[in-house]
């Protein structure tokens, strides 16, 4: 891979890369960091890496540099969970937000922690799939899993973040049926 190519590359890749690993940790500021550290790596490895599968090598080697930040960051802050920057934003800027948008904001937080807590592979499936919108073939090349394994993951971790969604605010779908009366 020559220069021009590795710019290419970039340019194709690096909203993807930077996206998974923000969805992933959910620090924009690590994200940031992963991001070029995968990057540096494609250009440590352009002879290598086939142009072919470069889309899953970079999301693969993104994966991987995600779980070994996460860990350390589990190490560090001996498992407590920072606030979310969102939260920081708005506190720090006195909004207050009408109730729906609350409640919106607390159940995608809430969404989000779910699918933070879900165990390798299927957090990196979930978010590959829900917040990237990769398709099952992408997802198995890049996680390197069988097709048929990565559907079964898929949902698995669909079904624990509903189960720890409907342990706090119940069965979302009768309090709507019931609110619509």
């Amino acid at each position: 891979m020559n220069l021009k190519d590795f710019e290419t590359a970039v340019v194709q890749h690096r909203d993807r890369v930077f996206g998974f690993a923000l969805h992933f940790l959910g620090n924009r500021q690590e994200a940031e960091d992963i991001t070029q550290d995968v990057l540096i790596r494609l250009w440590s490895n352009r002879d290598s890496v086939d142009q072919s599968t470069l889309a899953a090598w970079l999301l693969r080697v993104a994966r991987n540099a995600c779980v070994d930040q996460y860990r350390k960051r589990k190490i560090r802050s001996q498992g407590v969970d920072p606030i979310s920057p969102d939260h920081d934003t708005i506190a720090a800027a006195g909004e207050i937000m009408p109730d729906t948008e609350i409640d919106n904001r607390m159940l995608t937080d809430q969404v989000m922690k779910s699918v933070d807590a879900l165990r390798e592979p299927y957090k990196s499936i979930v978010i590959l799939r829900e917040m990237q919108d990769l398709t099952y073939e992408e997802i198995s090349a890049a996680l390197e899993l069988p097709l048929s394994t990565v559907k079964v993951y898929l949902h698995r971790g669909r079904r624990a973040v509903r189960e720890s969604i409907r342990q706090i605010y119940g069965d979302l779908e009768l309090a709507a049926d019931g609110a619509g009366r």
